[in-house]
């Protein structure tokens, strides 16, 4: 190779070098841009978590100071919220714990199977109707919840359910929430066929190749649908009111309202502390699942 040749291979070279780092360029963004972005970002993230360190900060002060001392230091400290919290109600804390987890992971366990198998006759499986069940399934997203509470309510109180958990877990276990089943419907179209063909080919089922082939590969989606569910029943307050009237039965949220008193006697400070220690149990499995959370927001629908 001359030197001509190679000077030319070399500035053929640097070229498309700084055509690759022009585009990434025009992609990120200068530095400057790139910082102004951080520093909006941790702005807007320092806004969004200002409530949450707010109630961290008021769990740690006197009841009678907590609106009177707004900042997020607190002047004088009470370490005994937790304790008190802990004791203050008719039951033990730990025991509307144990309630909201016991209702969220039946109702986990019912989503993740209903939902999943609804989705897979619904994107894998081929049957007369297929279409107009999907678009009726569809359109009850459209239906305000309001619209079906007293049905609802009648149904489950001539079965007798009234005060017991089954109102707020039979359903997960119906395929009733459309929002996860289409949400699986489309991380499942986005799987090769060739992999159910396969299946096919080696003797398994529609059952098999669900449990085995398509079950698998939907471990985003699936826990994408799990975080869900796990927060929604975590934090849902007006179905146990209205169902639960046994204390005994209470969830956190039920739990939470009765340190407030309409007479304006509330124990601010023990709520907030017992407020902190129902986030936990969410933070953690969020933080858990994140990874499969945004694998599973990002590919579905993708093809």
């Amino acid at each position: 190779m001359t030197d001509t040749t190679l000077r030319r291979t070399l500035r053929s070279a640097t070229s498309r070098l700084r055509g690759v780092e022009a585009y990434q360029e025009e992609l990120t963004g200068t530095a400057r841009t790139r910082f102004l972005r951080h520093v909006v970002l941790v702005g807007v993230g320092l806004v969004m978590m200002y409530p949450l360190l707010w109630m961290l900060s008021a769990s740690f002060k006197p009841s009678a100071r907590v609106f009177s001392d707004a900042g997020l230091v607190p002047e004088q400290t009470d370490l005994g919220n937790y304790a008190a919290g802990w004791s203050a109600l008719e039951h033990p804390f730990q025991l509307y714990l144990v309630n909201s987890l016991i209702l969220a992971v039946l109702n986990i366990v019912g989503n993740l199977a209903s939902c999943s198998m609804a989705a897979y006759a619904f994107s894998r499986l081929r049957f007369r109707g297929r279409r107009p069940f999907f678009a009726a399934m569809l359109g009850t997203m459209l239906l305000p919840a309001h619209v079906v509470l007293i049905p609802q309510y009648v149904i489950f109180a001539k079965l007798g359910w009234v005060n017991t958990y089954l109102p707020l877990t039979v359903p997960a276990f119906l395929a009733t929430n459309a929002f996860f089943v289409f949400l699986l419907v489309q991380f499942m179209r986005a799987l090769p066929m060739e992999l159910q063909d396969a299946a096919r080919i080696d003797g398994c089922g529609p059952y098999r190749t669900y449990l085995q082939v398509i079950m698998p590969l939907t471990v985003p989606a699936m826990a994408t649908v799990a975080i869900f569910t796990f927060i929604a029943s975590w934090n849902d307050f007006f179905g146990p009111l209205l169902y639960l009237t046994d204390s005994q039965l209470f969830t956190v949220p039920l739990a939470l309202r009765q340190f407030m008193s309409a007479e304006g006697a509330s124990d601010w400070g023990p709520m907030f502390a017992m407020s902190v220690v129902s986030l936990l149990p969410v933070v953690a499995f969020f933080f858990i699942g994140q990874r499969y959370l945004l694998n599973g927001i990002a590919t579905t629908g993708m093809k």
